[in-house]
């Protein structure tokens, strides 16, 4: 009887270590082809940052420039449709949460929120193209950030809804019982103990607005000028990159490495300090 069982604990110490060794390798797997990009980026992004690339408007072929126009049409349309979305998605997950938690509104509400959550960037673009710049019959920075508001939203409900499903409901009721009115029990205590989950949701969302090519293409398209006109043609990083990475120009494929970079540390920048932030503030 005890060899056995000393059968099967060797058999399961067995398997526990080829699962463990099998969960390393896919660890490591993944970390080997981000670390390649990251090197691939720092190596060729770096070197082409110059002070130009801030002051400068984008450039015609074998001439000097930089991406500033590029740079300010990202963080006017990114911000635009961060300011757009962002109450509508923390309202509609405080719905699903508090409100409508078991309706079947809120069932429904949930579906088609994780159907747009996994939706095509491009069906986005499509969309916004369909509803907006054919019936204008031009391309415009209120279009480009209207498609980037229809990724955020997504992003936003889902993360708001999951945050204050975490609160216990203890809160609410010691609250409740103190006389306190939903709405103040919501935005006094839910909120507040939700904040750091929500906030990062919104941040998530701007990650991926960041880099988005397929939406701008169909909304903003680019604009070779600078321009703080949002209701015309506006340039943006991310198509200014994919035009400048498939040219045969090689001063376009720097500025390209260039952008990809500026991208990439504002992106990573921005996990960074909102992780410290929270940590110093808990």
């Amino acid at each position: 009887m005890k060899s056995f069982q000393n059968q099967r604990f060797y058999c399961r110490k067995i398997k526990k270590q080829v699962m463990l060794g099998l969960a390393y390798l896919a660890v490591i797997f993944g970390l080997f082809w981000l670390v390649w990009i990251l090197y691939t980026l720092v190596m060729k992004g770096i070197p082409a940052l110059s002070f130009d690339l801030f002051t400068q408007a984008t450039p015609a072929p074998n001439e000097k420039g930089g991406l500033m126009n590029a740079i300010l049409g990202s963080i006017l349309m990114v911000s635009v449709a961060t300011f757009i979305a962002t109450p509508i998605g923390i309202l509609a997950g405080t719905y699903l949460s508090e409100y409508g938690r078991y309706s079947y509104l809120a069932k429904v509400t949930r579906f088609l929120n994780d159907i747009l959550l996994s939706a095509p960037s491009i069906i986005i673009g499509l969309f916004i193209y369909a509803i907006y710049v054919a019936q204008v019959q031009h391309y415009s920075g209120w279009a480009g950030s209207l498609a980037l508001a229809m990724l955020v939203i997504p992003v936003v409900v889902r993360t708001t809804d999951s945050m204050l499903n975490l609160v216990p409901n203890n809160l609410r009721e010691a609250a409740a019982a103190l006389g306190c009115p939903q709405w103040r029990v919501i935005t006094m205590i839910c909120y507040r103990a939700a904040r750091s989950g929500i906030i990062t949701g919104v941040l998530l969302s701007v990650a991926r607005i960041s880099g988005e090519t397929a939406p701008l293409l169909f909304t903003a398209l680019s604009n070779q000028f600078t321009s703080w006109d949002m209701n015309g043609p506006m340039a943006n990083l991310p198509v200014v990159i994919y035009q400048y990475a498939a040219s045969p120009f090689e001063d376009w494929n720097n500025l390209a490495w260039a952008g990809a970079t500026l991208i990439t540390l504002f992106v990573l920048s921005l996990n960074v300090l909102t992780r410290v932030y929270f940590n110093k503030h808990k």
